[in-house]
């Protein structure tokens, strides 16, 4: 698949919550690792992710990619997400989140999905109050120096 329609496609599905179209975007032993939800394997689970965690939370799902890059191997996109909450304490609230997404292709799908995002604006979109925001930093801080290897697929 062409990275211009990967993209494309990769977009239109998050928005629809078409957790199957999704998935299907991915190889048979795909991986996502997502920056708020943590690490899926497989098809299944990816759709899974999609279906019961981005859209149980919110809705109205809004992601843009932009200025792609891509080697023949990785796919590099710059990305704008955002949504509209259904979290407690957070109901209607707009967030938004950019980043970058990094995708390792294989026979024109995604093998690998990761990202990195700076969050902090989102959770101030959704409500978190500052000190509650600093826990979640300092936390995930002291998760990427205990685990090094955790610092790839994780960026606060």
């Amino acid at each position: 698949m062409e990275p211009a329609v990967l993209l494309s496609s990769f977009c239109q599905a998050v928005e629809a919550g078409a957790g199957a179209a999704f998935a299907r975007l991915f190889t048979e032993t795909g991986v996502y690792h997502d920056v708020c939800y943590g690490t899926f394997a497989g098809r299944d689970r990816i759709a899974a992710m999609l279906e019961q965690r981005f859209h149980r939370d919110a809705e109205q799902f809004r992601w843009d990619m932009h200025q792609p890059v891509f080697d023949g191997t990785t796919l590099y996109a710059r990305y704008l997400f955002s949504f509209r909450s259904r979290l407690p304490g957070a109901v209607g609230r707009r967030a938004m989140f950019e980043g970058v997404s990094i995708m390792t292709i294989r026979d024109g799908l995604i093998a690998e999905y990761r990202e990195v995002a700076n969050t902090a604006p989102g959770l101030v979109d959704l409500g978190f109050a500052p000190e509650r925001i600093a826990r979640l930093a300092t936390r995930e801080g002291a998760a990427l120096r205990d685990r090094p290897e955790a610092a790839r697929h994780r960026v606060a």
